[in-house]
């Protein structure tokens, strides 16, 4: 499993491969810059009635995002799903069926990664853009290798919190503060679509980082890195 370690206030936490050995697969979990540059990237299991004003609130702010989705969600929301293309947003993959990569074998990896594009091409018309999501961050050399085989740029993460579990959120205030302790230049958080307390602190936390001089790239800009 994808794991950090912060240990310095404003630099990349130590994560459990660096940038050199991920870059081999082309992956990354940060960019290793010191300019004040961040990628908010949210992933997307199932709708919760959130997106839409998450989508509002990114469109405010100029800030491109990157939403990871499985299959069952473009099944239940092509409209929003489409709505991120035509916001100009990435639309990445995080398998069919939010399998566990290395308990998968070779061939059901690439299926799980290539039907979902197919689908999405299908049901929305929008090709699916190349940039990958481990389901639970799990991952393996084996399966970074096929990723960057079949053409995708794996993307982990430099921040994360507790804010999936629907039943016992966080609190808005808890995000906001997350946020101002452990952004770092050329962060990649990882944020849940279904999270009420995400959704009512990301204005709040979008303009904090504004006037921290932060700006808001797509990954399509790290993957030139």
């Amino acid at each position: 499993n994808w794991g950090l370690s912060f240990q310095e206030e404003g630099k990349p936490p130590v994560a459990n491969a660096t940038f050199e050995e991920l870059a081999k697969y082309n992956a990354y979990y940060a960019e290793n810059t010191e300019e004040k540059r961040i990628y908010l990237t949210f992933d997307c299991g199932y709708e919760n009635g959130y997106t839409a004003s998450i989508l509002d609130v990114l469109k405010k702010h100029k800030a491109p995002g990157a939403f990871f989705l499985c299959r069952h969600y473009i099944e239940d929301q092509p409209e929003l799903v489409k709505r991120m293309k035509k916001e100009g947003h990435i639309v990445g993959n995080h398998t069919s069926h939010h399998v566990c990569m290395p308990e998968t074998d070779s061939r059901k990896v690439r299926e799980e990664i290539t039907d979902n594009a197919n689908y999405m091409k299908e049901a929305t018309g929008y090709e699916m853009d190349r940039f990958f999501r481990p389901p639970k961050g799990e991952y393996s050399e084996r399966t970074l290798q096929i990723t960057k085989d079949i053409g995708y740029t794996t993307v982990f993460w430099s921040m994360a919190y507790l804010d999936y579990d629907v039943d016992n959120q966080p609190g808005s205030d808890y995000v906001i503060n997350h946020f101002e302790k452990y952004i770092h230049p050329g962060a990649i958080p990882l944020i849940h679509n279904i999270s009420k307390s995400n959704t009512e602190a990301l204005d709040t936390v979008l303009t904090n980082l504004e006037k921290e001089g932060y700006t808001f790239h797509s990954l399509s800009d790290l993957k030139k890195g």
